[in-house]
């Protein structure tokens, strides 16, 4: 299904708020959250769509191939650290919710508005993996 032209409006309502998000976010906070969203997810399009515009940004291979494994990787700093275990409460979202101290550290290090606009660039990254798994949405093939 292609889901931009069956329900354009709520297609770009989504895109908009990802316009958001990008003018909003640092654009490297933006990738790594991105990208760790889309593999919890099992979404592969995503994958590669946040690698190939991290790299096309400049963002270090050797960080992106870390994202998958962040928490025993040396090169993120305490701020993307605490973006990253955000991401993953938030996008495994249990019946407890964010645990307390995932949500302190990301509070101590993040403003209220940087804080609120994590929370939007992660649930906007699910929603479009939403889009993108049950649509079987695939990759190109080419680069």
């Amino acid at each position: 299904m292609n889901v931009a032209a069956v329900a354009p409006e709520g297609y770009r309502a989504v895109a908009g708020l990802a316009a958001y998000v990008k003018a909003n976010v640092d654009p490297t906070l933006m990738h790594v959250i991105e990208l760790r969203a889309s593999i919890i997810n099992g979404c592969s399009y995503c994958v590669d769509l946040h690698s190939r515009d991290a790299l096309a940004a400049g963002e270090d291979s050797r960080r992106l191939f870390a994202v998958g494994a962040w928490e025993d990787a040396p090169f993120f700093t305490e701020r993307e650290r605490a973006a990253l275990a955000l991401t993953d409460s938030a996008t495994r979202l249990g019946p407890g919710g964010v645990p307390d101290d995932v949500w302190d550290m990301a509070a101590k290090l993040f403003t209220e508005k940087e804080l609120a606009d994590l929370l939007l660039t992660i649930g906007t990254i699910n929603v479009w993996n939403r889009i993108t798994v049950p649509t079987r949405a695939e990759p190109p093939t080419t680069a």
